[in-house]
């Protein structure tokens, strides 16, 4: 997945933000690969700021990321006063949940296709035991602070939201849509629309936009090149169905079969004593007794 910020907007006065990819820098090495930082979406919420928009919709469709620029970006949103809409789309997980979070009331989105996961925070430390402990400490007000964030926007106590955090080792567990709704987390569920138009069906309807577009008013006289075209499409139209009712007619005759000799108008064979039954017979009526 690319990792990028984008956004884009509407006339009707909505803006729309994309989040992609992993959130924040991660490392050195990858700095250059992650875009979604609190930096760029700030620069993108400054543009946004400029365009004087109702709504904000934040499209998410990353697994997380650093924790650090997902709270920033969370505070960010919050702070605004358009109306936000966040949603979330395929795997959606740790500090991208977060992000979700940041939503106007009952603007929580997720897509009907979409998974959910929230767990405890992590982290990469080396060091001394001082160093460890210090990490440790600041994973658990980590964990302290998202579960209240967590708690504050589900209306769920902050045990239960541990306790779904701390679930397999502290990894949690990806909920459905379904899921994620019972527990809070989301506030809607957006059904994928799906089409079943066939390509014939959209050519026809452009072609039909096409001729809309060409054909003049009621009070103009409609062009001889336009009535040429129509006249061609109701001929192609009429052929076609003349020639289907043909061929349907030709399939419902009776089917032919070649001539078969009926055994019923065959002369009966005379078996090979027929011929002195017959004499034998002549012979008894002629004589005397």
């Amino acid at each position: 997945m690319k990792n990028s910020i984008k956004i884009r907007c509407s006339a009707d006065r909505t803006a729309v933000i994309d989040i992609e990819g992993t959130i924040g820098v991660e490392s050195a090495s990858s700095a250059s690969h992650s875009v979604a930082t609190y930096e760029a979406f700030n620069r993108a919420l400054d543009e946004i700021r400029a365009l004087d928009v109702e709504q904000i919709t934040v499209n998410i469709r990353s697994t997380g990321g650093n924790v650090a620029d997902a709270l920033l970006i969370y505070d960010a949103l919050c702070e605004l006063d358009t109306q936000i809409v966040t949603r979330c789309y395929g795997y959606t997980a740790s500090a991208a949940t977060i992000i979700a979070q940041a939503a106007s009331d009952g603007c929580r989105e997720i897509m009907s296709n979409a998974l959910y996961l929230i767990h405890r925070s992590m982290s990469s430390t080396e060091g001394n035991a001082v160093d460890l402990q210090q990490s440790l400490d600041l994973l658990n007000k980590t964990d302290e602070r998202l579960a209240a964030i967590y708690s504050s926007r589900s209306g769920r106590e902050v045990e239960q939201i541990v306790a779904l955090m701390n679930e397999n080792r502290g990894n949690g567990r990806w909920l459905t849509p379904t899921e994620a709704l019972e527990e809070g987390l989301v506030d809607r569920i957006v059904e994928v629309k799906t089409s079943r138009r066939t390509m014939k069906a959209r050519i026809a309807d452009a072609a039909e936009r096409l001729i809309s577009t060409l054909r003049p008013t009621a009070d103009e006289p409609m062009p001889r090149a336009l009535l040429d075209v129509e006249a061609a499409a109701v001929e192609a139209r009429s052929s076609a169905a003349i020639e289907a009712l043909r061929s349907g007619q030709k399939r419902a005759l009776p089917t032919e079969i070649e001539a078969v000799d009926d055994p019923s108008d065959r002369e009966a064979e005379e078996p090979a004593n027929a011929a002195s039954y017959s004499r034998d017979a002549d012979a008894m009526r002629d004589a005397k007794f």
